[in-house]
């Protein structure tokens, strides 16, 4: 399956928050406390300059979507807010989702990218590890973590 980054649009954010299945994976997606039943979080959350939102496109069909944060002061890119549709998820399309945002990333000009996940979501650590990420040594994730509304890990894209 051939997956293509395009940019997010706002008719794309009802058919993204309809991938959550729970309140569960809202908070391990985007650490909601409930699925939104409103598209306009997505207008919120894009507001912030440094927010690079985008989707993953096969065959015509958004099937994912991420964002790309990007840190001009610490000079350094962050992944965030990765799903695929749950139809479609073990099908390599999120390895391809993370490798197409690292891509734009870098294109932006970091060469340090980083991304958080939950540690019970052993799928998506796989998924990014396959991706090339790497965990963090323990002391810079514990440094990482402070601050943050729950532990996570923490993985950076190998060199």
């Amino acid at each position: 399956m051939q997956v293509e980054l395009a940019p997010f649009l706002a008719e794309h954010g009802q058919q993204v928050l309809s991938w959550l299945g729970s309140p569960a994976e809202a908070r391990r997606w985007a650490s909601l406390d409930a699925v939104p039943d409103d598209a306009g979080v997505f207008e919120r959350w894009h507001a912030q300059p440094w927010v690079h939102p985008h989707v993953a496109v096969a065959d015509g069909t958004v099937v994912g979507y991420g964002e790309v944060w990007t840190d001009e002061e610490e000079d350094e890119a962050e992944l965030a807010r990765l799903i695929v549709d749950p139809v479609l998820r073990g099908r390599g399309i999120g390895r391809r989702l993370a490798g197409l945002l690292s891509e734009r990333a870098a294109a932006l000009g970091f060469d340090e990218i980083w991304l958080r996940v939950a540690p019970d979501n052993d799928a998506a650590i796989g998924c990014y590890r396959s991706a090339g990420f790497v965990r963090a040594a323990a002391e810079q994730e514990h440094e990482f973590n402070a601050g943050q509304p729950q532990p996570y890990v923490w993985m950076r894209r190998a060199a």
